[in-house]
Parts: C-alpha cells; structure tokens; sequence
C-alpha cells in the first residue's frame, strides 16, 4: 500500500483542519488504516484508526470528541477531521496501513515507531497557534 497524506497547515487553536489520506494498492485485499503523529523532540504516538468496513474506530484518549476518522473505500481515501484544534497538536502527522485486522495500541499495547502498521506515507505539518 502506498500513502500520501495532504491537507496539513497552520491554524489558530480553536480553528479546524481536515487532513486527507489516499491510498494505493496493488490488490483487493482489505486494509486497516490509521493516523499518527510525531511533535517535534517527541516520539511518535497514535491517534486514532479505522477498520475495512468503517466501523472499527479507535482513538487516543487526548483526541477523543475533538477529532474524527472516517474513510471512503471507492476513492481509496481516508480522513482525519480535527476540531477544537489546540497548540499541543501541533505536529507531523502520518497515515499508516495493515492488512486485515488491526488491533490498535488501545487495545494491543503496541508501541512505536511501528505501532504493528506495515506501511507509512510521508507526513503533513500541522501546526496550531495560540
């Protein structure tokens, strides 16, 4: 699977941003996805992902009722809808992929950088002022 995240930029807190993700693949066969991010001086850490179907969601205790996941399998594209954006968001954030189920860190207690995704796009900045 090959990922390309968009939709990065520089806000004011408080403000909104939706980052998009497309994806490409080779087969049919069904993929999990997720987003993560990495602040600077920081270690990589979840944020939330998304099963084949769309129903299969899961996210960080720090984006809970402020961000939003969601995918559209016809257009190979997933989305991460972030509100309320704060300074403490500010970060790289990056699209991941598995195949088949995923079970996130929530659930997993997998770590970084990896996280038991196998593929990663490159990142988009996000970056939110005070």
């Amino acid at each position: 699977v090959q990922l390309q995240a968009s939709g990065g930029g520089l806000v004011q807190a408080g403000n909104s941003l939706r980052l998009s993700c497309a994806a490409s693949t080779r087969t049919d066969n069904a993929f999990a996805m997720g987003w993560f991010r990495q602040a600077p001086g920081k270690e990589r850490e979840f944020v939330a992902s998304i099963s084949w179907g769309g129903h299969g969601k899961d996210y960080a205790e720090f984006v809970k009722g402020r961000f939003t996941i969601s995918r559209d399998n016809a257009q190979n594209m997933m989305y991460l809808e972030m509100n309320n954006l704060k300074p403490e968001d500010t970060a790289v954030y990056y699209c991941a992929a598995k195949y088949g189920y995923y079970a996130p860190p929530t659930v997993s207690g997998s770590t970084g950088p990896s996280f038991g995704m196998d593929y990663w796009g490159k990142g988009t900045q996000v970056t939110v002022s005070s």
